[in-house]
């Protein structure tokens, strides 16, 4: 197991260190969803562009700590391209076993499955969701959109 969690350290170090996706752009396309907890500091914008049902980008700007940050370039990089429905499934999966809630294992959450000991640290969890929860909210504003 150790060598698991040395992995999963430098996977998020990596992802903290050099972010995939980070910036906002100045596009009226993407939706945006910004999320503060004041209670630790992190503070992060997820934007989203879905084109015919699809997630052709994700961009994230923000501060906090290495869980938080290290994550939403994660999740950036894991669910663009994935149709919308797609991305909601692994949200999901993700969000639950973060919560220790049952999840489905035959989702393959690739990098994402390094938070998987922030169980363990029950003030962690916000951290390492606060991102995931900022883009399940674009999809919905999307999905409002298309409703209209």
């Amino acid at each position: 197991m150790h060598q698991l969690e040395t992995l999963y350290r430098q996977i998020i170090m990596d992802h903290y260190k050099n972010p995939r996706n980070k910036g906002l752009l100045d596009d009226d396309r993407y939706i945006k969803n910004h999320i503060k907890n004041p209670s630790c500091g992190d503070d992060i914008t997820i934007q989203t562009l879905i084109k015919s049902g699809e997630v052709k980008d994700i961009r994230h700007e923000g501060s906090g700590c290495s869980i938080c940050c290290s994550s939403a370039s994660v999740l950036s990089s894991l669910l663009k391209g994935k149709t919308v429905d797609e991305a909601q499934q692994v949200t999901k999966s993700y969000l639950n076993m973060i919560m220790k809630q049952p999840f489905d294992e035959s989702i393959d959450l690739e990098d994402a499955l390094a938070y998987q000991g922030v169980t363990k640290f029950p003030a962690r969890v916000k951290c390492a969701s606060i991102a995931w929860k900022a883009f399940e909210a674009t999809l919905k504003k999307a999905s409002e959109k298309t409703d209209e």
